[in-house]
């Protein structure tokens, strides 16, 4: 192997505003074949496996990343910019233009096999239960070899109009995120404007995210706008699969502690 990819790779994230990782640490995580890929692969595949790492565990990064300031959670400090682009990943997100319990109800129907479209309820199949009804249906045509095709649905102006409403209502979301750094320090993030990738069920734990010099920390909570921040991406498996699993009991903790929301 070329003693300069290592070098190659590590600029490459470099310029994409991920700190440097050790020229050692590159070269364990690239794919054991000869020849090796392209290039561009190359710094793909580098990328995917560094941004699933943990921030905190020793022996990946040439130095330190940047962390938050000391006194960023003083109460009594009413607003910091941050001097160096700090990278952070994502424990948790929620969404609190919705009351806890309405979220509760969410994933319960979802659980349940349902979903809603607007204010239309939609049943999804689950198991066995496409296959049961491929021999029989009511409004269905039958086809060669005796498999039923579906009727184009009955209503696509309204399936429209509920897509519509899930995209604005997606617009109008504002989210709360509980990030952490390479030092393992946590602080709130608070989404000031909508941005890009970041919501229930699109930002994953374990993700990363840029926070730029200038991101706005107001009494420790750091205010979140494109113009600031990036989503990186990545997840750390482990950690997403247990948020998942726990997210409907710590809702339903959290609703019966506020009170129905």
């Amino acid at each position: 192997m070329s003693t300069n990819i290592p070098l190659q790779i590590r600029t490459s994230l470099q310029s994409q505003g991920i700190p440097a990782p050790l020229l050692a640490w590159i070269q364990s995580a690239l794919p054991n074949r000869n020849p090796l890929p392209p290039l561009p692969a190359l710094i793909a595949t580098v990328k995917t496996r560094l941004l699933a790492v943990d921030l905190t565990v020793p022996g990946v990064w040439e130095q330190p990343p940047p962390a938050f300031p000391p006194n960023l959670h003083n109460p009594e400090v009413r607003e910091v910019q941050l001097a160096r682009d700090v990278l952070v990943q994502v424990l948790d997100v929620e969404n609190i233009a919705r009351s806890r319990w309405e979220q509760v109800e969410d994933l319960e129907a979802i659980a349940r096999g349902e979903q809603t479209r607007g204010r239309e309820v939609i049943r999804l199949l689950t198991g066995n239960e496409n296959g049961d009804e491929d021999e029989e249906s009511n409004n269905g045509a039958p086809a060669a070899g005796g498999r039923v095709i579906p009727p184009p649905p009955a209503n696509a102006a309204g399936s429209r109009t509920g897509a519509a409403a899930n995209a604005a209502a997606s617009r109008n979301a504002t989210h709360r995120l509980l990030l952490q750094d390479c030092r393992g320090q946590t602080v709130h993030g608070l989404e000031l404007k909508r941005v890009d990738r970041v919501g229930v069920g699109s930002l994953n734990i374990g993700e990363k995210m840029l926070l730029r010099r200038g991101t706005a920390v107001a009494r420790g909570v750091v205010l979140l706008e494109p113009a600031t921040c990036a989503v990186l991406g990545g997840k750390v498996e482990p950690w997403h699969r247990a948020w998942v699993d726990g997210r409907l009991e710590r809702l339903k903790e959290a609703a019966g502690g506020d009170g129905r929301g």
